[in-house]
């Protein structure tokens, strides 16, 4: 639902109201928008992005960890460390080109792993239909249309599934890249690109996910399935390609969430809120330090914390979702949207994230992207 959103409703809208207000990054998106001289929108928005992508790349870092753990049994501090310094160094080096060529060929490496595995799991059952048998025999709800939950279990398990899918069109370092696309031909071919590419990913996970069930009945870490499959199904150079695609989605995802909070400082506080002159070498030294000074902090987080890979994606994917999402939906369907209803937005999408989490509601209620999406959407209607 969030790649067809973003795809068909937001990428060749945002693409073009950005050229015509010259805006970079989101942040500028926001503020010209609304011609914010007092940099307002831009604080805030500064605010939540920093924030949230530390959250972001530690958890990546977190899964560099597990990787290396499940499959070598190397300390997570150690792989965290050194897959964090090689990361850094890249990206600080090479910028947006070296981001771009990394993630472009890390990107078919991932695809190539994740197919793979999927594939030959199901092989190792007999075959789909026999996988089928051996799924219904060692967890027979697995295959069931609601999973063996109750109805009001099972219609909150999608409406939270669903709401995932409401945090793509607030996502800077996916929406920037519309922005940045050169014209409406790019749009439509990045769109059915994208969406094949999603289906790919997204039908293989779940693919080797219900595998696994059978394959690995007592693995402790979900999380270590997917290195545990690739290690015990695969000959030992396909597992070290299929390694290499597990930490190229990490190490493009990093890079790419650094990019923006580094093009977040360098741009949108150095050079529009100090309106500091910046030379070209300037801006290279600016953006380097934002990288390292992100990066030892995710560093630090990841270091120091043993939670799910997942609980800190969906934190940071909410956090943001929440906030430029429903934002940048009415600025290019509603044009009413004020300021103050920009402000008030962001506000109530970051703070309720935060509440929402802090309280447990996640757990026992419903994830948090869900209400904050709707409160801050409201936030927006009804103070414009």
């Amino acid at each position: 639902m969030g790649y067809l959103i973003n795809w068909f409703f937001i990428a060749e809208k945002i693409r073009k109201q950005s050229e015509e207000i010259q805006a970079v990054t989101l942040s500028d998106y926001i503020e010209n928008y609304f011609n914010d001289e007092k940099h307002v929108l831009r604080l805030i928005s500064v605010v939540i992005i920093f924030s949230c992508m530390m959250g972001y790349v530690a958890a990546q870092l977190i899964a560099i960890g597990k990787t290396f753990d499940a499959i070598f049994g190397v300390p997570h501090v150690l792989s965290i460390s050194v897959g964090g310094i090689i990361v850094l160094g890249y990206t600080m080096m090479g910028g947006v080109r070296a981001v771009a060529w990394t993630d472009f060929i890390q990107g078919l490496i991932m695809v190539f792993g994740l197919v793979v595995v999927s594939l030959v799991a199901v092989q190792n059952l007999g075959g789909f239909s026999a996988m089928l048998v051996e799924v219904e025999q060692v967890s027979p709800t697995t295959l069931e249309w609601m999973g063996g939950e109750s109805i009001a279990a099972f219609f909150g398990s999608m409406v939270g599934l669903l709401g995932i899918g409401l945090g793509y069109p607030g996502q800077p370092h996916v929406v920037t890249r519309y922005m940045a696309a050169k014209n409406t031909q790019v749009i439509k071919n990045g769109t059915w690109i994208a969406l094949g590419w999603g289906l790919l990913i997204y039908s293989s996970s779940i693919l080797l996910g219900i595998c696994g069930q059978v394959l690995f009945p007592g693995l402790e870490d979900p999380e270590h399935l997917f290195p545990k499959a690739a290690e015990q199904l695969l000959p030992t150079f396909l597992t070290a390609i299929v390694l290499i695609g597990v930490l190229s989605a990490i190490m493009s995802t990093i890079s790419a969430q650094i990019l923006v909070a580094a093009s977040t400082v360098a741009h949108d506080i150095y050079s529009k809120m100090l309106k500091q002159s910046l030379s070209h070498k300037r801006i290279i030294l600016v953006s380097r330090l934002t990288v390292l000074l992100l990066g030892l902090g995710a560093m630090l987080i990841a270091l120091g914390e043993t939670r799910v890979i997942f609980w800190f994606v969906l934190f940071a994917w909410s956090g943001l979702g929440a906030s430029f999402g429903p934002l940048i939906l009415f600025t290019l369907y509603w044009k009413e949207t004020s300021r103050q209803g920009a402000i008030a937005g962001m506000l109530t999408g970051f703070v309720i994230t935060l509440v929402w989490k802090i309280k447990g509601f996640s757990d026992s209620v419903i994830y948090e992207l869900v209400p904050a999406f709707l409160l801050s959407s409201l936030a927006i209607y009804f103070v414009s």
